[in-house]
């Protein structure tokens, strides 16, 4: 079953644990690795503020990715039917098409330059039936690795209570 990560605004205050431990599994070093040496350019997610309050990003992996549609060698494709949008850099040429056609910016380039860089929901994690990294790292819940179902069934059953309350549903 198809699942993603879901955020939670306001549990965020912007410890960046997510980034942090994200940049450090995709750069697969050690913690013995000194933040200043750049690893922090190989995280596939980030933290932003909106009106002075944090909002993790994360990538979406869209149900039809335009950054997968873009890539002229394929190096983008889904794992599999509901699977997590995969990048196989052995295949990307550096061209920066997904990073300009992703909605969320969440495609960067490698501090080489040479390759992209982006989210895989960790997979060798979840392979393990353990949650990404940066979910792992997040100590206040605001990021969950949940089944994409669920999260629309919730979505809806609060939009129904929403317009029950209001008189129009």
């Amino acid at each position: 079953m198809a699942k993603a990560i879901v955020v939670d605004v306001s549990k965020c205050y912007a410890c960046l644990g997510c980034l942090v431990e994200c940049a450090y599994h995709q750069a697969r070093a050690g913690q013995d690795v000194s933040l200043s040496s750049g690893v922090l350019s190989f995280a596939g997610c980030d933290v932003v503020a909106v009106d002075r309050e944090p909002v993790p990003l994360v990538c979406n992996h869209c149900e039809d990715a335009p950054c997968m549609r873009v890539c002229p060698t394929n190096a983008i494709q889904r794992a599999a039917e509901g699977g997590p949008v995969l990048l196989e850099a052995e295949r990307c040429i550096g061209c920066r098409a997904c990073a300009m056609a992703c909605p969320f910016g969440m495609i960067q380039m490698r501090p080489d330059g040479v390759t992209a860089i982006k989210c895989d929901l960790c997979a060798d994690r979840t392979a393990k039936g353990l949650p990404p990294a940066c979910v792992a790292a997040c100590i206040t819940g605001a990021l969950e690795l949940r089944e994409i179902d669920d999260v629309i069934a919730e979505a809806r059953k609060r939009a129904a209570a929403l317009l029950a309350r209001s008189g129009k549903g």
